[in-house]
């Protein structure tokens, strides 16, 4: 499957692959809502693919599942394009409006990460206390924050008030690889869309990416903002029994095996402590 190829992974669930991360279009009733926007400049890509599937109705809404660029770098073009409203879960909110916590400032700096081939700035990152060091961090998020501003096109919102756009759909909070991260759950066919809160491909291995070969792991080392959280995460995602795991990178998991490796791959996350391979 190409880039400009979406496939109908479940009743009105559409994936599409950008060259670095997944972007999903739902169809909700007469209406459809996006979740995530891929990197900057894939928004003529979405465009065209939300025309090919929908013809001339623009979505209902566009919801983040966190804000990292690679799931929201197209956010704000598409919002101008089509007049609608950018959601993030009310702690993203921040990170897309210019006004960024200290991420790196302990209690909230990320545990050592397992491995994988970009484990050594993970380290370096999770591991220093030198304040020198924290501080050049914290510089460097406030300036990609500051640069990465949705402005008034982004709102909060609470989970449990539903889901913008998607009323047939829940918000399930899972915090640990940002700090407002979330996942969609369609209950009446047990579709899953995680974001980053665990993977169909395991990110932290060169070979695997470069494969795209699908398993499950967890969310990306160098970028997770709390790994405590992160497996607290994982387990909520697991207690519901998908059917269907969509995540933000990595090929879409369906069939009857699907809930029970994710159940696998939660306990032995969960198990494993900081260091643990996180992998299924």
């Amino acid at each position: 499957m190409t880039a400009s190829q979406p496939k109908e992974i479940a009743a009105g669930v559409y994936w599409l692959q950008t060259s670095w991360a997944n972007v999903y279009l739902v169809r909700s009733g007469a209406s459809w809502a996006l979740i995530d926007t891929g990197m900057p400049k894939c928004g003529r890509l979405i465009q065209d693919t939300a025309v090919s599937l929908f013809g001339a109705v623009r979505p209902a809404s566009i919801l983040l599942t966190h804000f990292h660029e690679d799931h929201a770098g197209s956010a704000l073009v598409l919002s101008r394009k089509w007049s609608v409203p950018i959601y993030v879960h009310r702690d993203e909110l921040p990170f897309v409006t210019g006004t960024p916590p200290l991420l790196f400032e302990p209690p909230k700096k990320p545990d050592p990460p397992a491995g994988g081939f970009m484990f050594p700035l993970g380290v370096l990152i999770a591991l220093s206390q030198d304040p020198r060091l924290v501080r050049f961090f914290s510089r460097v998020t406030e300036r990609f924050a500051s640069k990465f501003n949705l402005g008034d096109a982004a709102r909060g919102y609470v989970p449990g008030d539903g889901v913008p756009g998607l009323p047939d759909w829940e918000c399930i909070p899972t915090p640990g690889h940002t700090p407002g991260h979330v996942a969609f759950f369609r209950k009446s066919d047990r579709v899953l869309i995680a974001g980053d809160a665990c993977l169909t491909v395991d990110i932290d291995s060169f070979w695997d990416l470069l494969r795209n070969k699908q398993s499950i792991a967890r969310p990306p080392s160098v970028a997770t903002w709390n790994w405590q959280a992160a497996k607290a995460s994982v387990a909520a995602l697991a207690r519901v029994e998908p059917r269907v795991l969509a995540s933000g990178h990595g090929i879409p998991m369906t069939g009857a095996g699907t809930a029970r490796d994710l159940h696998a791959f939660a306990d032995r996350f969960s198990g494993g402590g900081t260091t643990g391979e996180g992998r299924s």
